[in-house]
């Protein structure tokens, strides 16, 4: 098929933006539906940009789209950067999304205040670049959230520690974060320099999401990668080096040679929404888990212990300990308020089935 083609001399095609042919065979009824394949590269306003292959040029365009008909009542489930769609061109007022096809992978953290649900970040990224600036000492913790967020995702973390010429020691903060993560690439790299950033993207995929706080230079990485100023920037307060929001939306940009990365606003809260991600974000203590004389060792007093032993050796840091306890803390939390919260639904459904019947003189079954 037309969209799924390799690039030709310099025409760039879906391919270049993640389209593989199982997404062909994916799409095959859509397509029969008369709709057309497209890649989300912005939303915002209720509203995206999607891009596709105009069916008369062959050519790749953007339109403006409306995703309100794929509207889901979960948060995690809405249209969002990255996603494979199906567009209805001939829908008036204007072009709409019609479909949605489900994602390989999709980074989603929890809503910001006390509500359980979650946002979804990015989609179908093969790829989850976390950005530290060197400019101040890494919060280690903060990493450990990242890397167990990409790794819930399903994409393969990556962690880049920008800034490299404002330091002298960069190599040895490059060892502690190291420590933190278990089975993960972390690179050295200044925009400034370019110090690092070939290397960098021979560790990317084909999709890239990039993720980090504000102030960590991500647009200025982003720059650096696509070797153009395609993104503002704005400078960090020199007193604390903390950064502005200089992206407002999470917007999907090409990168020279194929591939995409997804720059995103920086993220204040990090809040995990699944777990699933912690057990390879802290894969030591997993595996000395294995080792506990108990299979349900919870880690405190009990005989035979490995955590517990590691602890005492200083083989395992109790920073490192502490900070898994913590997001194990808050998984179970999330988890509770998340089937509380679809219990409450159940339950206002049943009511609402209930009275229905009640009003047609019947009763429900059960």
């Amino acid at each position: 098929m037309l969209h799924a083609s390799s690039t030709t001399g310099n025409t760039p095609v879906l391919a270049d933006y993640g389209w593989t042919p199982e997404l062909d065979e994916l799409f095959a009824p859509l397509a029969e539906g008369g709709l057309t394949p497209a890649r989300i590269t912005r939303v915002d306003r209720g509203m995206c940009d999607v891009l596709f292959t105009d069916p008369e040029s062959a050519e790749l365009r953007t339109v403006r789209a409306d995703i309100r008909p794929v509207r889901d009542p979960d948060p995690a489930k809405w249209a969002c950067t990255g996603d494979w769609a199906g567009i209805d061109l001939t829908a008036r007022p204007m072009p709409t999304v019609s479909a949605l096809l489900p994602r390989s992978t999709a980074v989603i953290r929890k809503t910001a205040g006390s509500r359980s649900e979650g946002q979804v970040l990015a989609a179908n990224v093969d790829t989850v670049l976390i950005a530290s600036s060197l400019a101040a000492e890494p919060d280690l913790g903060r990493i450990e959230r990242f890397l167990a967020l990409a790794w819930e995702s399903g994409a393969v973390p990556l962690v880049a520690l920008t800034k490299a010429d404002l330091v002298n020691d960069a190599e040895f903060v490059k060892a502690d974060v190291e420590q933190v993560a278990p089975g993960v690439a972390v690179v050295v790299v200044s925009a400034e320099t370019g110090e690092g950033i070939d290397v960098l993207r021979a560790c990317m995929g084909s999709s890239t999401a990039l993720l980090g706080q504000s102030g960590a230079g991500k647009s200025t990485l982003t720059n650096a990668l696509i070797g153009t100023e395609v993104m503002a920037v704005q400078q960090t307060r020199s007193v604390d080096e903390k950064g502005r929001h200089t992206t407002t939306t999470r917007e999907l940009i090409p990168l020279p040679g194929g591939g995409v990365v997804i720059d995103t606003p920086g993220l204040r809260g990090v809040g995990l929404f699944g777990g699933e991600g912690l057990a390879q974000a802290f894969a030591e203590i997993e595996e000395l888990a294995q080792d506990c004389r108990f299979h349900d060792c919870g880690h405190r007093s009990e005989p035979g212990c490995a955590v517990r032993a590691a602890l005492a050796d200083g083989v395992l840091s109790e920073r490192r300990w502490e900070s898994y306890e913590k997001l194990q803390r808050e998984n179970e939390w999330i988890a509770s308020r998340t089937d509380a919260r679809l219990a409450a639904e159940r339950l206002k459904k049943w009511k609402t089935i209930t009275r229905t019947h009640r009003a047609m003189g019947g009763s429900p079954k059960k």
